[in-house]
């Protein structure tokens, strides 16, 4: 008896426990099919609107900036260095001086030269006055008057030694790095430093041959460099090469842009936009809306929850749950943060300006005042 009500028991506790998994199983068979009909969560997005702007048109290309006057300084003559009048870096003005070599030499013989000289125009005197009395002849007269300008040239010819060994700025500027030192021989045409005007910055870009008819002498460029963030420098074209590299098929186009405040480095990589005369409407959305894949270029576009779709429609606190639609597009240029579409998207639509990589076609939104963008034209962000 006792074994009957042992397994009695066992019986009853058995079904108790599979009446209590199957309720629960039950309950989350349930709430999953719940879910399944109510769809995946909605998920947080910044939206935008499509905008219909005016922009103007602009030749993009890369380039590099060169000085207006540029020359590597060098001694004309070999020599000795005796004394430098200039640091690495400073600025000097046209004609200073900026090394001397040794001249001991050249100045010993001016002096002897001087010497003869003065005697040829003590004799030159004294044979004018043998001539007016008439003791003197014409020809010893004209022998004195030549050996006279000899030494006349001859010093002259020593002066433009003296000079050679004197190197001077041959215009204004800015220094490189000294490359000599007192008590160094240098022989003719070896480098002393590099000289940079301090007016005028030249920038040089290449562009298509077909964009000839569209360029023309005068026209504005805005140029910019690499470490400037959001600062550009405005010039003009001042000279368009008149050949066409036969390989690459490009202009070679010279840009002159003011540097007042001497931040640019001949050398420097540059990145320059020839401004077009004519203007053009495009729909513009912020470049963080569009998604870049090897199948093209898309977009989500925000559009109203069906009225028969599952789930709810409204947000825990209130927000309307909208619904995206994956749009591809065929994009253009740029301008800022903005990005030109060409073709898939009217001015007006709204697009999902960030959180786009987390969607996916028809998927469930809604719009958070927490992400926020505030695209411009013209950024100008921060150093940090």
């Amino acid at each position: 008896m006792r074994y009957v009500v042992a397994a009695v028991a066992v019986l009853v506790i058995l079904g108790t426990l599979g009446a209590i998994k199957a309720s629960q199983i039950g309950s989350l068979m349930a709430f999953g099919k719940k879910a399944t009909a109510a769809g995946p969560p909605p998920e947080a997005v910044a939206v935008t609107e499509a905008k219909s702007q005016t922009w103007e048109e602009t030749l993009d290309a890369v380039g590099s900036v060169a000085s207006s006057r540029g020359v590597s300084v060098s001694a004309q003559a070999a020599g000795v260095v005796t004394r430098i009048r200039f640091e690495s870096g400073d600025v000097v003005k046209h004609r200073q001086v900026l090394v001397e070599l040794d001249t001991r030499v050249e100045r010993a013989q001016l002096a002897s030269q001087r010497v003869r000289r003065d005697l040829a125009q003590l004799n030159m005197k004294r044979m004018r006055q043998l001539v007016a009395s008439g003791v003197g002849t014409q020809a010893e007269l004209d022998n004195n008057e030549s050996v006279l300008r000899s030494a006349e040239a001859d010093i002259k010819s020593i002066q433009a030694q003296i000079a050679l060994k004197i190197v001077r700025a041959p215009f204004s500027g800015k220094l490189g790095i000294r490359a000599v030192n007192v008590g160094q021989f240098l022989s003719a045409g070896t480098p002393i430093t590099e000289l940079e005007a301090d007016q005028g910055t030249f920038v040089d870009f290449t562009l298509p041959q077909q964009t000839l008819s569209q360029l023309s002498v005068g026209m504005a460029v805005r140029a910019s460099v690499e470490g400037q963030t959001g600062k550009a420098h405005s010039g003009a074209i001042s000279a368009i090469d008149p050949n066409v590299d036969p390989i690459t098929r490009a202009l070679k186009i010279r840009a002159t842009v003011p540097d007042k405040e001497n931040e640019l480095r001949p050398g420097m990589f540059a990145r320059v936009s020839v401004v077009l005369p004519k203007r053009r409407g495009v729909v513009a959305v912020p470049a963080t809306a569009i998604l870049h894949a090897a199948y093209g270029d898309s977009v989500f576009i925000v559009e109203p929850r069906p009225a028969d779709a599952p789930g709810a429609e409204k947000t825990p606190d209130g927000k309307p749950i909208l619904v995206v639609r994956q749009q591809f597009i065929r994009s253009g240029g740029s301008r800022g943060d903005f990005v030109a579409v060409e073709k898939g998207v009217q001015a007006g639509q709204r697009v999902v300006s960030l959180g786009a990589f987390k969607l996916r076609n028809g998927a469930s939104v809604f719009e958070s005042d927490s992400v926020k963008l505030d695209p411009k034209l013209d950024p100008k962000p921060q150093n940090r």
